[in-house]
């Protein structure tokens, strides 16, 4: 049987990732080319994988043939079989939600899990990283090769830049992926702008331009093919190096989601974005894909969800129209993960442990727009999305919102076509027209100009850090505009990643990256010699006071001596941080960021670039650990150079508004180390910079009370990873 082939000729095991391995004989080093499938075959074989029998899988309804025996419900009497909806705000150990921490904590990592586990799939831990550069100009005429985007506009001059992000595919050559993205933006701004990033193409370029935002087309073709032909290539085939997924690995809706961060990591780094307010939307299935990358992206700060229907915003249970078994079909079950097709089979969509609204509540507190053509009437949508399902779910979102200090739709009874519900950061509108969301886009862009900044507006003050390039709106010509290999401390934009190129930096980043692999890491320091020597083997006092003070808590110290901000940015883009999935994350730096002349006009200049280089590290941790508390720690006193203890003050002071007490919090030991005067108390340095274990003591006992909080008492049992030290201590000591 075909089935039996290709189990003997493809196996599941793991054939392991080689990393630091000795290449065995070139023969042995030969990897299978990528498997070719239908999609029959393929969904075939996810059945199996889960001794699922095809005759138990129900067929989905019919949305086009209304003389169909198996038409779609469109009989609201019908439509409502499983009324109670799952429980948003309990706890699985069935603890009410009633304060902001308890969701942050504790509830909403339960949701993500279970749609993790059960709908959409896991990201894997190892998905390559992505190299960004302007398309080679074969790549970049008439849009071709998956760019999209037109750069003319009959009213606003703009700026094209189509750039590629490159996949590494050094471990399975087999399969090349390039991101498409094509970013439009005004050529007359004022400074950085506002992007909206566009899943296929659903429309809004010119009502953003207009108001003076930029507009991003994103290909999720490019990324993984809408196919179940398909999950053997694109990123999901890459990283299964050819071969079929497992149950519970991501399908393309999540792929799609994970390439729209991608790009959201580019345009951090493009000094003519704004990238505090970058946008995402889509329609019909990039409508659910949009959807999905709000919820698991923190960075999105605003989403236009077009006619989504099922599996985007859609109560599952709700039977009308669209239906999980049109999901689990062989025709759309790759856009969501194995584990999902056993309920339309075996189980029911009653069985599901989320639906809908736990998904549109997870993009809380930030606004969400959900937008749907009309069900009735001349050149309506028609009934397939189930527009009614889709406020439901959003009526039942609310309460998150409400939760967290934020406007709910305001409203449990749909209104009319054409008649908007804007008044929150949760909002509603059904327009007359079909499956677009254009007539709606006018009013989303109102709407969510109370929301997005516009840093166009010659009013409005420029986010873009003192030493960015001259020429922001330059199409970029290079490499990786995220990762920018620089000389160790060389001067760089403070949201710029720089590279350490000292040997000795570049074999302890080698072994962070293995430690980052290796034991359970719930609290993750990250920082400069300030942190290292605290968990440091070549600082055995101080690493006796850190096991003293944090065994059981499963803490591991990434901290490295002499790092600017930018090379702790660095570190995280590129493994440090990647599959930690920690519950703390730590931050101290800046320190190192403090040189050059003590007068106030270059003080201005540090205070700026500190903090938009701690915004930066808060971001990129968000992206990499989007469930962790991030701690960020006011920058210590240095004696050694009094003249910048007032950039420190002012430093922290603004460093400390970035914190919002929840999910990001800020904690200033400064009082407890020196006086008033900033001057250090006896016994808190060796040398008025660094940290004796006195000092450390006072740092660690303003951190237990934290970690006891978020992770509840330390263990018994410490399965952190071993600590590292100083390569050079080592060579030194041989």
């Amino acid at each position: 049987m075909f089935h039996l082939a290709v189990m003997l000729l493809f196996p599941w095991a793991n054939s392991g990732n080689g990393v630091e391995q000795p290449p065995p004989p070139k023969a042995a080093t030969a990897l299978p080319a990528p498997l070719t499938l239908t999609a029959r075959q393929d969904h075939q074989l996810m059945l199996e994988q889960q001794k699922i029998p095809a005759s138990v899988m129900r067929r989905g309804p019919d949305g086009m043939n209304r003389n169909s025996p198996n038409y779609q419900n469109t009989d609201e009497a019908k439509a409502n079989p499983w009324p109670q909806l799952p429980e948003m705000m309990v706890t699985k150990n069935r603890q009410p939600v009633t304060t902001p921490e308890l969701w942050w904590r504790v509830r909403r990592p339960e949701i993500v899990e279970y749609f993790d586990a059960e709908v959409y799939g896991r990201v894997p831990r190892d998905v390559p990283k992505v190299t960004w550069a302007a398309a080679p100009p074969d790549e970049d005429r008439g849009g071709g090769r998956g760019f999209g985007g037109r750069s003319d506009n009959p009213t606003v001059p703009t700026i094209t830049k189509r750039l590629v992000g490159r996949v590494d595919n050094s471990a399975y050559p087999a399969i090349a992926v390039g991101i498409r993205l094509t970013l439009i933006l005004p050529a007359k701004a004022n400074g950085p702008v506002p992007v909206i990033v566009d899943f296929g193409g659903g429309g809004g370029q010119r009502q953003y331009l207009a108001r003076g935002w930029g507009y991003a087309f994103l290909n999720p073709n490019n990324i993984q093919a809408d196919s179940g032909a398909g999950l053997t290539r694109g990123i999901i085939g890459l990283v299964n190096k050819g071969q079929p997924r497992k149950p519970e690995d991501w399908g393309s809706l999540r792929a799609w989601a994970w390439g729209a961060s991608r790009a959201l990591d580019y345009l951090e780094t493009d000094a003519a974005v704004d990238a505090k307010h970058v946008g995402i939307s889509g329609l019909s299935r990039y409508g659910k894909a949009a959807l999905v990358a709000m919820a698991y992206e923190p960075r999105f700060a605003i989403a236009l969800v077009g006619s989504s229907g099922e599996g985007g915003a859609k109560l599952h249970r709700r039977y009308w129209g669209e239906q999980v078994e049109n999901l689990t079909g062989s025709g759309e079950y790759h856009w969501m993960s194995g584990s999902f097709l056993k309920y339309g089979g075996p189980l029911a969509p009653c069985d599901l442990p989320v639906d809908a609204h736990e998904l549109i509540a997870l993009c809380a507190p930030r606004p969400t727009f959900i937008s749907y053509g009309a069900s009735t009437g001349p050149g309506a949508e028609g009934t397939w999305v189930d527009q009614k399902g889709s406020f439901m779910a959003a009526v039942a979102a609310g309460p998150a919102y409400k939760l967290l200090g934020k406007k709910d739709l305001g409203a449990t009874t749909m209104p009319p076509v054409e008649t908007a519900l804007v008044d929150g950061e949760l909002a509603w509108r059904m327009h007359k027209g079909g499956h677009t969301t254009g007539p709606n886009l006018d009013t989303f862009v109102t709407w969510a100009a109370r929301y997005i900044k516009n840093g166009s507006s010659p009013a409005a003050p420029s986010s873009q850090p003192p030493s960015a390039a001259a020429n922001p709106s330059a199409t970029p010509t290079t490499g990786t505009p995220a990762v920018v290999p620089v000389r160790s401390n060389t001067v760089a934009g403070a949201g710029q990643a720089v590279a350490r190129t000292d040997r000795n930096s570049q074999i302890a980043h080698r072994q962070l990256v293995d430690k980052a692999k290796k034991g359970r890491i719930a609290i993750y320091f990250i920082g400069d010699s300030i942190t290292r020597r605290w968990g440091a083997t070549d600082y055995p006092d101080f690493l006796a006071n850190w096991n003293r003070n944090f065994h059981g808590w499963h803490a591991a110290n990434f901290g490295w001596g002499g790092d600017t901000i930018q090379n702790i940015l660095w570190r995280l883009q590129n493994g440090e941080l990647d599959g930690v999935n920690p519950k703390i994350i730590v931050v101290m730096a800046g320190t190192n960021n403090l040189g050059g002349r003590p007068d106030s006009s270059d003080r201005e200049a540090k205070v700026t670039e500190v903090v938009k280089g701690f915004e930066t590290i808060l971001n990129r941790c968000r992206q990499k650990a989007p469930e962790a508390v991030i701690l960020l720690m006011g920058i210590t006193p240095r004696n050694d150079r009094p003249s910048f203890l007032p950039t420190i003050a002012q430093s922290n002071e603004h460093i400390a508004r970035l914190a919002d007490g929840k999910m990001v919090r800020y904690l200033n030991i400064n009082d407890k180390l020196a006086d008033k005067a900033g001057v250090l108390l006896p016994g808190m340095s060796p040398d008025r910079l660094h940290l004796s274990e006195k000092g450390y003591q006072v740092w660690a006992d303003s951190l237990r009370p934290i970690f006891t909080e978020i992770l509840g008492p330390s263990a018994k049992v410490d399965l952190a990873p071993p600590p590292t030290g100083d390569p050079s201590a080592a060579d030194r000591s041989g």
